[in-house]
C-alpha cells in the first residue's frame, strides 16, 4: 500500500484516523502499531517479521544498554550497542546486499557464487536506521529509556514513514511518542501538508516521470543532444518532486496523529553549492551519517587526512545506502569528489561567488550526477554522459541537436517542465506568503492560519478569513484532481522500492 492510492486515501487512512481519535489516550499507540502493520503487511505480508525483529532486538538492546550504563557497566553497554549494530547491519546487508556481495566476489574471483536471490523488504534501509539511532541515542544519554514494547513498536512501524522517511530519529520524538497532544491546528496543518504532497507526486511527479520513460527507454548513446538533456531534466524534478512529495505527506500524515517529524527537503535545487545541496536534500539521511557515522569517525577535527578519508566513507556508505550496485557507489564517491573540491580547494572563490552562478553551477553537478544514479550498466551511464556532451551516435554531432522525438516531447511536456522548475525553486510559496500575509513553516508551504494584516478591515470577519477560505478551496480542488488522476491513471511509480 502507498499513500498514492485510493485505497489508502479513501478507506485506510479515514478508518484509521476515526479510530485513533475515538480510541482512549492509552491505546493510541497501541493502535499506530496495529494499523502500521497491516499498512505494512498488504505489501509485504512476509517480510512484516523482519521489521518485527529489528523492532525486537532494539527494544531489548535498549532496555539492556539503559540499565548497564546505570550500573556504570560501560562495557557491558558498548556490548548491547555492538548486538544491535550488528544485528540491524547483518538483516541489512542479508537482504539488500548479499546478491551484490556475491556477485561482485564471482567477478572478481573468476568463479560463480550461488546468490541467495532474496527479495528486499520495502523499507528496510529506512526502519533498521531508526531502530539503531535509538539504542545509539541511549546509550550517548540523548534518549530514555522506552519501557513500553507497543510503544516502541509505533515508533519503528509508524505508517506515515515506514517506508518513505523521513528517517527519524529516536530523540526526535520522543517526548510526542508519550506525552503529545494533538490539536485542530496541527491536524488542519497536516491535511495541507499532505494534499500538498499528493499533488506533488501525483500531478507533477507521474506525469514528468512518464516523459522520462520514453528517453529511458532509447539507446542512451544515440540521443540528440537537446533530448538527452530534456530527459536529465525530467528525471531531475521527477525524483525532487516524488521525494518531497512523500516527504511531505509523511510529515502531514504524522501531524494527524500529533507528531512532528524533521523536515527533509528544502528547495535543494536553488542551492549555490554541493554542500549547500546536501543541506538541503534528503536531510534527515544526511543528518543520520553526520551524527552516527561522520562525527564519530572525527568529522574534519582529525587532520586533513583524516577528514578526507571520513568523507570519503561517508558518501561511499551513501550512496550505497540507495541501492546495492556499483552505480550508486560511483554516485557517492561523484558528490565525495566535489565536496572535497569545494572544503579544501575552492572554498573561499565559492563562497565569493554571485548567487546566479552558484546555482547553475551546482544544478549542473546535479544534473549530470542524476545519470549515474539512473542508469545502473557503465555503458548507460557512459552512453548518456556522451549524448548529452554531443557525442550521440559515436562522434561529435552524429546525432543532430534534436529530431521529432524531441519536438513531440516538448511540445507535449515543455509547459509542464517549466512549471515544475518555478516549483521547485520555491517562487511560488514566496507569491502565496505575500497574497495571504501568512506565516511559513520551514517547508515553504503557507500555513493555514495566516497571521492577521494590521489594519485589515473584513466587516465583521475575522482577519485572514478570505486567504484560508482561498488556501482550503485551493486544497479541495487539488485533491480532487489528485484523485482524478489516480482514478484514470496506470502510470504511478513507487521509487522506493530499491531501499
Amino acid at each position: 500500500m502507498v499513500f498514492s492510492s485510493l485505497l489508502f486515501l479513501y478507506v485506510f487512512l479515514p478508518l484509521t484516523v476515526g479510530l485513533y481519535y475515538l480510541a482512549p489516550r492509552r491505546f493510541r499507540n497501541p493502535l499506530l502499531f496495529l494499523a502500521s502493520l497491516v499498512f505494512y503487511a498488504w505489501g509485504e505480508p512476509v517480510y512484516i517479521l523482519i521489521m518485527v525483529v529489528s523492532t525486537l532486538l532494539d527494544f531489548c538492546c535498549g532496555l539492556l544498554v539503559g540499565r548497564s550504563r546505570a550500573l556504570g557497566r560501560d562495557r557491558a553497554a558498548r556490548l548491547f550497542v555492538a548486538v544491535s549494530v550488528v544485528g540491524n547491519l547483518g538483516l541489512l546487508v542479508t537482504f539488500k546486499y548479499a546478491d551484490f556481495l556475491a556477485h561482485s566476489l564471482g567477478d572478481l574471483i573468476g568463479l560463480p557464487i550461488p546468490a541467495p536471490g532474496l527479495a528486499l523488504p520495502i523499507g528496510i534501509s529506512f526502519y533498521t536506521f531508526q531502530t539503531m539511532s535509538y539504542t545509539l541515542d541511549v546509550y550517548r544519554g540523548d534518549a530514555r529509556v522506552q519501557g513500553n514494547f507497543l510503544s516502541f513498536g509505533a515508533y519503528v512501524a509508524l505508517f506515515p514513514q515506514l517506508i518513505a522517511g523521513p528517517i527519524v530519529r529516536y530523540h526526535e520524538i520522543a517526548e510526542d511518542l508519550d506525552h503529545r497532544r494533538e490539536s485542530m491546528e496541527l491536524a488542519a496543518a497536516g491535511v495541507r501538508r499532505l494534499v500538498i504532497g499528493l499533488s506533488k507526486k501525483v500531478l507533477v511527479a507521474n506525469s514528468i516521470g512518464y516523459a522520462w520513460d520514453q528517453v529511458k527507454a532509447l539507446d542512451p548513446g544515440g540521443l540528440p543532444v537537446l533530448l538527452a538533456w530534456f530527459g536529465i531534466l525530467a528525471f531531475a524534478f521527477q525524483i525532487y518532486f516524488d521525494f518531497s512529495g512523500y516527504s511531505d505527506m509523511a510529515i502531514g500524515l504524522g501531524n494527524l496523529f500529533g507528531f512532528r517529524f524533521p523536515e527533509n527537503f528544502r528547495y535543494p535545487y536553488s542551492a549555490t553549492s554541493i554542500t549547500d545541496f546536501w543541506r538541503r536534500w534528503h536531510i534527515t539521511l544526511g543528518t543520520w551519517f553526520r551524527e552516527y557515522v561522520y562525527i564519530p569517525l572525527g568529522g574534519s577535527r582529525a587532520g586533513p587526512v583524516r577528514h578526507l578519508r571520513n568523507l570519503l566513507v561517508v558518501w561511499m556508505l551513501t550512496g550505497l545506502w540507495h541501492g546495492a550496485s556499483w552505480n550508486f557507489l560511483f554516485w557517492g564517491l561523484y558528490y565525495a569528489l566535489f565536496l572535497v573540491i569545494e572544503k579544501f580547494l575552492f572554498r573561499e572563490a565559492i563562497s565569493r561567488w554571485p548567487p546566479f552562478l552558484g546555482r547553475a553551477y551546482a544544478f549542473l553537478v546535479v544534473l549530470v550526477g542524476w545519470v549515474p544514479f539512473e542508469f545502473t550498466a557503465v555503458r548507460g551511464i557512459a552512453g548518456y554522459l556522451a549524448s548529452m556532451a554531443g557525442f550521440g551516435g559515436g562522434g561529435f554531432g552524429r546525432a543532430g541537436l534534436w529530431d521529432d522525438r524531441t519536438r513531440y516531447l516538448l511540445g507535449s511536456f515543455g509547459v509542464l517542465l517549466a512549471l515544475a522548475a518555478l516549483g521547485a525553486s520555491g517562487t511560488p510559496a514566496r507569491w502565496l506568503r505575500r497574497l495571504a500575509a501568512s506565516r511559513l513553516p520551514s517547508d515553504g508551504a503557507p500555513s493555514l492560519h495566516p497571521v492577521p494584516v494590521a489594519g485589515l478591515k473584513t466587516g465583521g470577519m475575522a482577519p485572514g478569513f478570505l486567504p484560508v477560505l482561498a488556501e482550503a478551496v485551493g486544497l479541495v480542488l487539488l485533491f480532487l484532481l489528485a484523485t482524478a488522476f489516480l482514478v484514470d491513471a496506470s502510470y504511478n511509480p513507487f521509487l522506493y522500492f530499491r531501499f
